[in-house]
């Protein structure tokens, strides 16, 4: 049986207590070590007694602002600064209380020391008033951003999805194309041919459900369509694969689905379909090493001929397929398409992703 998930450590721990108990211990301390030296028992344990007090009352003023709704709807003065008031005269008469209690009832003699020990608790209050107005702005600013970045989310996920469904039927009207081609020539190819097209039909559906993939099932499906192509092409076709990365690792780099697809699918179309003596296809896949020490991979798709200017859906094909990297990789991620030496590369780099 799978243990229940368990959340983060810091999202299990209830701040709310641990800067309560923390706060007023510390202003225990604090009172303790100002109160002088001489009884210390008896200061440490009035100053106790007040952090004590203090801890209670600020649990209820915590209560009465979140039930009266003054923490959520900003900080309302004419309200708090007469309760901060009935705060400090409570507190300081039970300081008091325990005072007369510990010590001689002669030892407080009028009531000079009164706006002092009244200011002072008063102060106390207002600073946790503060603090927990503070505490519960940054929390409200946490939760927006965090709700902010899942509609992000969400938009680029529903983006992403957006573009492959652009990508796919545009890859399979061109598979298509290339059945019926062959369906009047060679039966037993052309049910060959169909049964490789199912194949990329089912690899096209379930990569939909995810933003990468595998490379290896990439390949997989890249290696099935090149093989409908080269029952069509024939000796026109021919292809070659330079993967210099190791098997196990294969398995494990992640790429934007059908990417791989569109730029393959683009080099037959414009180098082997539109020249009468065919063109060579080479997909090399390698770790590249760049000025900052990132992890990147390069898959480039060559084909002999020249760049040419292209027509409207492979504009589409191209433009989507940039723009998936983007969105399924980050901004590391690009599509570079050049001229170079009587062959056409377009070459993707993208960071690695486990």
């Amino acid at each position: 049986m799978t243990p229940p998930h368990r959340p983060p450590l810091l999202a299990r721990i209830d701040w709310y207590w641990t800067f309560q108990l923390a706060g007023w211990g510390a202003l225990a301390l604090f009172n303790s070590v100002y109160g002088g030296s001489s009884q210390l028992r008896i200061v440490a344990t009035i100053a106790c007694w007040g952090s004590l007090g203090g801890l209670l009352l600020s649990h209820l003023w915590h209560g009465v602002l979140r039930r009266r709704g003054w923490a959520a709807n900003g900080l309302r003065w004419k309200r708090i600064v007469p309760s901060l008031i009935l705060l400090a005269a409570i507190q300081t008469a039970s300081v008091t209380a325990a005072f007369h209690a510990m010590y001689p009832p002669d030892l407080l003699r009028g009531i000079a020391w009164l706006p002092g020990a009244l200011l002072f608790w008063f102060g106390v209050f207002l600073t946790w008033t503060v603090f927990y107005f503070t505490a519960l702005s940054l929390r409200r600013a946490a939760r927006l951003e965090a709700e902010t970045l899942r509609l992000q989310l969400h938009g680029r996920e529903a983006e992403l999805r957006a573009l492959q469904a652009q990508v796919n039927p545009h890859f399979f009207f061109n598979s298509l194309n290339s059945v019926r081609a062959l369906i009047f020539e060679d039966r037993e190819a052309a049910a060959h041919m169909i049964d490789q097209l199912a194949g990329l039909m089912r690899h096209a559906l379930q990569s939909g459900q995810h933003a990468t993939v595998p490379l290896a099932a990439e390949l997989d499906a890249v290696r099935a369509y090149l093989a409908i192509e080269q029952i069509r092409f024939e000796e026109r076709l021919r292809v070659s694969f330079a993967i210099e990365i190791s098997a196990p690792d294969v398995e494990h780099v992640r790429v934007p689905p059908m990417a791989l697809q569109t730029l393959v699918e683009n080099a037959v179309k414009y180098g082997v379909e539109a020249s009468a003596e065919g063109a060579d296809i080479r997909i090399a896949v390698r770790r590249a090493s760049p000025a900052d020490g990132a992890a990147m991979l390069q898959i480039d798709v060559a084909n002999t001929g020249a760049l040419r200017e292209p027509g409207n859906s492979t504009c589409v094909g191209l433009r989507n397929a940039r723009q998936r990297l983007q969105l399924a990789c980050g901004e590391r991620a690009s599509l570079e398409l050049r001229e170079q030496a009587g062959w056409v590369h377009a070459t993707i780099h993208l960071p690695e992703q486990a």
